[in-house]
């Protein structure tokens, strides 16, 4: 990072689960043995961070169960800062199951309902946790997990404005979790407190009911954020900004085995460009290369780069 100064404090909130992907190809049901990782998107999120060179925290809530205390274990591994973290008695923390069919579709089942996480309310959150935050990210799926976690979500982007971070979102749209109607609804008012949005192509498409890229980007900066990082899959990434600027990066190309994971790696890479004052350039690219990396092993954390190996990318080497 440009300097010697101490990285900026990038903090995001929402949702920790813990992950078991069935170690046989085939449908879930079909599964016998699994081996266990963690997701949850912020969680997620906040690792890459780490791994890429930043400083992170996260807020949420989690059981005081042996699955909480693995995720307090892998943030303490990471360097997470986790003062904002509460440990919820008698609660319990949110798992998924997952399995890759032969056509190389994900089957997913989630325990996740009355889970710690979901009780996260506007009462969690004081002024205290966002002071020194430069960036404070969030997604869709904190929304859509419960009305206070929703709730929440709006709550930590007035105190985030308040404190003078850049408030960053991913829509993460998960319609198992919300009707499209409420979804897009509450969708489109965190895209007008945002300065940064990160969707995908899909999500995008769902919200604005468009199916060109360039018109989707506009549609979303019309919404009133600063900049929109419209990820394309196989076709990279569109970044536009309130200005007029537009940065398209291909996609990186690696042995993909999972791409579980590659968003959330993507918005991590993409805020800590940001915030570390690169270029929108070399922020876009660092965040296509970042991502690429995450898809090349299983699981949503295990594989998430470090930061020497996405500059080792960049300049034209493997990175693995």
């Amino acid at each position: 990072m440009p300097g010697s100064e101490p990285a900026p404090l990038i903090l995001s909130m929402g949702e920790p689960m813990v992950e078991f992907t069935a170690v046989e190809r085939g449908p879930l049901k079909d599964a016998a043995t699994f081996a266990r990782g963690f997701g949850g998107d912020t969680s997620n999120f906040a690792v890459a961070v780490a791994r890429l060179g930043g400083q992170a925290a996260y807020l949420c809530r989690i059981g005081d169960d042996e699955f909480g205390q693995a995720l307090m274990d892998l943030w303490a591994r990471e360097g997470v800062d986790t003062s904002r973290v509460r440990v919820v008695p008698g609660g319990y923390t949110g798992v998924y199951f997952m399995s890759w069919r032969p056509d190389g579709v994900h089957d997913f089942a989630y325990v996740r309902r009355g889970s710690a996480a979901s009780t996260l309310s506007p009462e969690d959150l004081s002024p205290e946790q966002f002071r020194g935050v430069r960036l404070f990210h969030t997604s869709g799926i904190t929304q859509a997990i419960s009305t206070s976690a929703c709730d929440a979500v709006f709550r930590a982007l007035e105190l985030a404005r308040e404190a003078g971070a850049w408030l960053s979102y991913d829509p993460n749209l998960r319609l198992r979790l919300w009707p499209l109607k409420r979804a897009r609804g509450l969708i489109i008012e965190a895209i007008r407190h945002a300065d940064i949005v990160l969707p995908n192509i899909e999500e995008a498409r769902a919200i604005s009911g468009m199916n060109d890229p360039e018109a989707n980007l506009d549609y979303l900066l019309g919404r009133g954020p600063r900049i929109v990082a419209l990820k394309l899959g196989e076709h990279g990434c569109l970044v536009g900004t309130a200005d007029g600027a537009r940065v398209h990066a291909p996609a990186v190309r690696v042995p993909v085995v999972d791409t579980g994971g590659a968003g959330d790696t993507f918005d991590a890479a993409f805020a800590i460009g940001l915030v570390s004052g690169h270029s929108l350039e070399w922020t876009t690219r660092f965040a296509a290369a970042a991502a690429a990396l995450t898809t090349t092993g299983k699981g949503c954390v295990t594989p998430i780069p470090r930061r020497e190996a996405v500059l080792q990318l960049m300049a034209g080497g493997s990175g693995l």
